[in-house]
């Protein structure tokens, strides 16, 4: 055990987790750089969309307030305009938030605004913070859930 402590950098020893690591590890989305990159990094390697799914990975943009924009997990769809987060460093330095509430709450009903459960006020944040969408972990060169066949059948290749 002593060896393991000494492997460790001291600087480390103090670092907090972020979102990033947090989504990355529970999605399995290899992802790399702060949340504000991870929807452009996304475009040709996973699947992104508007609608929520368990798995995926909802996407912040950047603001004044969050810089760096923030990446949470969802954990279940409850309806349309309410799911359920988990994620790391929201409501507190380093901490991990599981089946935080968030809510819809663009005009549209696009997910592209939304309002979180804030620890400290045990509310929903007052803030609403702008959103790029939905990172799926279905990689782009795997078929859509549309195009493939009823249970049982088969994809053909066409000729070609």
């Amino acid at each position: 055990m002593l060896l393991l402590a000494l492997a460790i950098p001291s600087g480390a020893a103090q670092a907090r987790l972020q979102c990033v690591p947090y989504a990355r590890t529970v999605s399995g989305i290899q992802i790399r750089g702060n949340a504000s990159v991870w929807w452009q990094h996304a475009e040709g390697r996973y699947r992104r969309g508007q609608a929520p799914r368990p798995g995926a990975v909802l996407a912040f943009r950047p603001t004044a307030a969050m810089p760096y924009g923030h990446v949470a997990t969802v954990k279940q769809v409850i309806d349309e305009r309410h799911l359920l987060l988990d994620h790391a460093n929201w409501s507190g330095p380093g901490r991990i938030e599981r089946a935080a509430l968030a809510v819809d709450v663009s005009d549209a009903g696009d997910w592209s605004a939304v309002r979180v459960w804030y620890g400290p006020s045990k509310a929903l944040g007052r803030r609403e913070n702008p959103t790029f969408g939905f990172i799926y972990p279905e990689r782009v060169d795997t078929p859509d859930e549309d195009m493939l066949p009823p249970s049982g059948g088969t994809i053909i290749a066409a000729a070609p």
